[in-house]
């Protein structure tokens, strides 16, 4: 087994910080967070290279911030009676016409976690069934499940114009 040196390490960070941004942004949906998830993910890449080969560092890391992700997820959700109060010049009536993006992001937090993460794996990085079920820790079966049943859930919340403007975050 050849471990991972600094060079290697670095063409780790150059290839796959933003995947792994836009991977955790996407099932947080908060920047801080995500960058939080990031920075977790190549620290302890970095505190296991001498057990990590270069050529599985992006399952590795992906695996590794699928696991940050989840204890934020249960993190925020302890807390979540703790809420801020909205500045008193917030907007707090909707856009009359929602961003598209901004729709689909809250259709996707209304998925639950296991269906999200197979299907922002699959859909927005590429990887294969058998690479998400090792990341995840579910079997190829369970993740064709989870997006499949992911896919249907959003196209029932798309479908329809009333859906679009009714999706709560």
């Amino acid at each position: 087994m050849q471990t991972m040196d600094r060079i290697q390490y670095n063409r780790c960070v150059e290839q796959y910080a933003d995947r792994l941004f836009r991977f955790a942004f996407s099932s947080l949906r908060n920047r801080e967070q995500a960058e939080d998830v990031v920075q977790e993910s190549f620290a302890r890449v970095w505190e296991k290279a001498d057990n990590v080969e270069f050529a599985k560092a992006k399952s590795y890391l992906f695996t590794t911030a699928h696991h940050a992700m989840i204890d934020e997820v249960r993190h925020r959700q302890r807390f979540a009676s703790v809420e801020e109060p909205l500045p008193a010049d917030a907007k707090t009536t909707p856009s009359q016409y929602p961003d598209v993006n901004d729709i689909l992001h809250k259709a996707l937090a209304t998925l639950p976690e296991a269906q999200r993460n197979a299907l922002l794996l699959r859909d927005y990085e590429g990887y294969s069934y058998q690479e998400i079920g090792d990341i995840t820790g579910m079997s190829e079966a369970q993740v064709k499940v989870n997006i499949f049943r992911a896919r249907t859930a959003l196209k029932n919340k798309l479908k329809s114009i009333d859906n679009l403007i009714d999706i709560e975050p």
